[in-house]
């Protein structure tokens, strides 16, 4: 377990550190150290609005378009949309750690990993939570050009760039200031948001029809295609940020409330809003051309500039979570800057790849189609060691090993838990063998997808990896992390 102390020396450093206002439109001062009990004044109805301000959000409406275009019937679209925001359950499971060790979600993941090989899938992470902000950027940068061009202005390069630098500097606003601001602001930008999509659904409502939905429907596997997106952009796909967010919860906070306030929060907007991308699918061919495939004007002519002024705003909110993780993540991962120079390190990273995609062209809907397949390779190996950990060790986490650089129950081989590191490499391998990425970048097929009659295409990559991974990880490390589970408590114990 290595010979550093570490864990008590960290818990004298935070008892010694005076209490840090946790405050709305105030520098949050706090990164991935472990918040104190005394700052933890959030609670389980901020946690489900917080989620909803940020799910109330065009793209998802847009994922709702996107399923459609796989060539599904609208009762298939719409299962793949019931079932796949079940998984909201995922990101439910990865928010009770918040709570309980004061942390973020890859501070936690030093428990199964050890510190040095959390740095892997913190760095998957940190790669991913980007790839989302840079969909973010170019939505908003195409949105505001679409508005220009509305009023028949033309953009150039120069303005291009611009449109680009301003979206990032607004972006950082809510990040740099953190968690309690993020909490206030998202919470009363969903109220706004609400009211914009029952609007939205009046008018595609009022041109629905039913026989639009009697159409031939698509083969089982590329109903599963359809599945795995909604699953990667929505449930499984947030699992990584949940503790970045729950952690402002007091450590007594029922784990069931918590767990609902996260899972409904996520799962009640993201059903309406792509079951209502779907229907908006159904009634028009007219688009309006936020991306490169398009969103269905399903609005009457004069809703057109409100609809992407709100767009702009929904982006932007969307992005807060995104932005807010990567720069906590960056920290998990070894980098020895404050959160808020994460924060602008990301946002600076984010605006060059964006700016490099916006004037140099390609296929972004087919680019980023595949990187919402691509990552619940690892996502979904991620979750199954992270949540199996979660169980062995009885739900106890040695906070103060969790933030100790060196040593703590946590360091084992040189801060390298291997059954973990091996488990997380069985359960992406287990997902490569089941994908079926065909008509993305890269194209790959998984030898399993054409394996089984009738399911040619087929695509279960986030169920083989979780699986996987988990029985795996329960082979090698049952034994071992029950054993830290134990001394956890006898220092609880000792300590009470």
């Amino acid at each position: 377990m290595g010979s550093d102390a570490g864990g008590g020396e960290v818990v004298a450093e935070l008892q010694a550190q005076p209490p840090r206002d946790y405050a709305a439109f105030k520098v949050e001062q706090r990164g991935i150290d472990l918040i104190p009990e005394a700052e933890r004044k959030m609670r389980p109805a901020g946690l489900f609005w917080l989620w909803a301000g940020g799910v109330f959000n065009v793209e998802f409406f847009f994922y709702g378009t996107l399923i459609m275009t796989f060539g599904v019937s609208v009762p298939q679209a719409v299962a793949a949309i019931l079932i796949g925001n079940l998984t909201y359950a995922f990101l439910g499971w990865a928010s009770l750690q918040g709570p309980k060790t004061g942390t973020t979600a890859f501070m936690v993941s030093r428990a199964p990993f050890g510190q040095n090989g959390n740095r892997l899938v913190a760095l998957f992470n940190w790669g991913t939570q980007v790839g989302f902000e840079i969909e973010g950027i170019y939505f908003v940068a195409a949105t505001v050009i679409l508005l220009f061009s509305h009023y028949n202005t033309s953009v150039n390069t120069a303005g291009k760039i611009g449109i680009i630098i301003v979206a990032v500097l607004v972006q950082m606003a809510l990040p740099l200031l953190g968690h309690a601001t993020i909490s206030k602001a998202l919470r009363y930008l969903a109220y706004i948001f609400i009211v914009f999509f029952i609007v939205l659904g009046v008018f595609t409502f009022q041109k629905l029809h039913l026989s639009t939905f009697h159409v031939h429907p698509a083969t089982f596997a590329v109903w599963t295609t359809t599945l795995v997106l909604i699953i990667s952009v929505g449930g499984l796909g947030w699992t990584e940020n949940g503790n970045d967010y729950s952690r402002y919860l007091p450590a007594s906070t029922p784990g069931h409330k918590t767990f609902w306030a996260a899972a409904l929060g996520g799962a009640i907007p993201s059903v309406i809003l792509e079951l209502l991308g779907v229907f908006a699918y159904t009634v028009t061919t007219k688009t309006v051309g936020i991306t490169q495939l398009g969103v269905p004007q399903s609005f009457d002519a004069w809703f057109v500039v409100p609809f992407l002024i709100f767009a702009v705003f929904q982006l932007l909110a969307i992005n807060t979570l995104d932005l807010y993780s990567s720069g906590v993540t960056l920290q998990a991962l070894g980098l020895p800057v404050k959160r808020w120079g994460a924060v602008i390190i990301d946002s600076v990273v984010c605006g060059v790849v964006t700016g490099v995609i916006l004037l140099h062209g390609g296929n972004f809907y087919a680019d980023f189609s595949g990187f919402l397949l691509y990552i619940i390779v690892w996502l979904s190996a991620w979750f199954g060691v992270f949540m199996t950990d979660y169980l062995l060790r009885r739900r106890r986490y040695d906070a103060a090993s969790l933030a100790a650089q060196r040593g703590g129950l946590y360091w084992r081989n040189g801060g390298v838990h291997w059954p973990a590191v091996i488990a997380l490499a069985a359960g992406i391998v287990a997902a490569l063998m089941w994908i079926n990425a065909a008509y993305d970048v890269p194209s790959y097929t998984g030898p399993i997808s054409n394996h089984f009659p009738g399911m040619s295409g087929s695509d279960f990559s986030w169920a083989l990896g979780i699986v996987v991974s988990s029985l795996v990880y329960w082979a090698l490390a049952a034994r071992g992390v029950r054993r830290e589970a134990e001394a956890t408590e006898l220092t609880e114990t000792a300590a009470a």
